[in-house]
């Protein structure tokens, strides 16, 4: 892809998504009077040019350069009846099992700490909008893809059948981050609704709450699901000291990852207790 087309399809991402979720926020807004261009708006907006432009091609390549590496002999036969499978039930078994992966991952960013030194980026927005969910370090975004796309990779299912699901994903999780107060009813056991996610941005010290964003069974199958009976009063982001620029908040998890690399060397395992 040439620059010039990574260009065009970014704005063009940027007209759809505005399009779709503006006129969403102003007919069912969460928090009423939020203006477009609210506070922290930019520095959000430079996320979403580096998620589209930067972070998610790298992203992309890296996981497709990993898929070869995840084919484990041992598995050869259940890939095998797998594939013997019809499409639908290989999206559905894919999907399920991207739905637990990424409800485990998810739940140990909030409790393991180098992990949440990163997963706490995306945390850190006070304004809960379609452009919000965009906030996100570049390795929090790629080890969840990563998770996200394992069981299809290890099970030997093909990606482009995956692929309308994975843009449904997409949109979803950008709508679970809108200013939208949409309950779903009976839908909203299989599908997350913006305010079960809503809570889980809440500021509190690491919520316990609603981990699965797009699948909130899981949350209900580990005892971690909440859904909030009153509208949304409640102050978003951090309850911890934070950088608000972006280039800081890239940077400042990463002494802790160097710190969590030497002390994960058995020699050095010692000094870090």
């Amino acid at each position: 892809m040439t620059l010039q087309q990574l260009l065009m399809d970014t704005a063009l991402s940027f007209v759809v998504l505005g399009a779709t979720f503006w006129p969403l926020e102003r007919a069912f807004s969460a928090w009423a009077g939020q203006r477009f261009l609210r506070p922290a708006w930019g520095a959000d907006f430079v996320f979403f040019l580096g998620q589209y432009l930067v972070w998610g091609p790298l992203s992309v390549l890296a996981i497709m350069a990993a898929r070869p590496l995840l084919h484990p002999e041992a598995l050869a036969g259940l890939r095998a009846a797998v594939a013997l499978q019809p499409t639908w039930l290989q999206v559905v078994e894919a999907t399920v099992l991207c739905d637990l992966c990424v409800y485990v991952w998810h739940r140990l960013c909030h409790q393991v700490d180098w992990l949440w030194r990163f997963h706490a980026v995306h945390h850190s927005v006070e304004h809960l909008d379609w452009m919000a969910a965009h906030r996100e370090h570049p390795l929090d975004g790629l080890t969840t893809q990563f998770v996200c796309n394992l069981p299809a990779f290890v099970l030997g299912i093909p990606l482009g059948p995956l692929a309308m699901v994975a843009t449904f994903r997409g949109m979803w999780a950008i709508f679970i981050h809108s200013n939208v107060r949409l309950p779903l009813g009976p839908l909203g056991f299989l599908l997350g609704a913006p305010e079960l996610h809503h809570w889980h941005h809440a500021r509190v010290e690491r919520t316990r709450h609603n981990f699965a964003n797009l699948a909130p069974y899981m949350d209900w199958l580990f005892g971690t699901y909440h859904r909030p009976a009153d509208e949304e009063r409640w102050a978003l982001g951090l309850a911890e000291p934070f950088p608000r620029g972006y280039l800081a908040q890239l940077l400042v998890p990463l002494p802790t990852l160097v710190r969590a690399w030497r002390c994960w060397r058995p020699r050095r395992a010692a000094r870090c207790r």
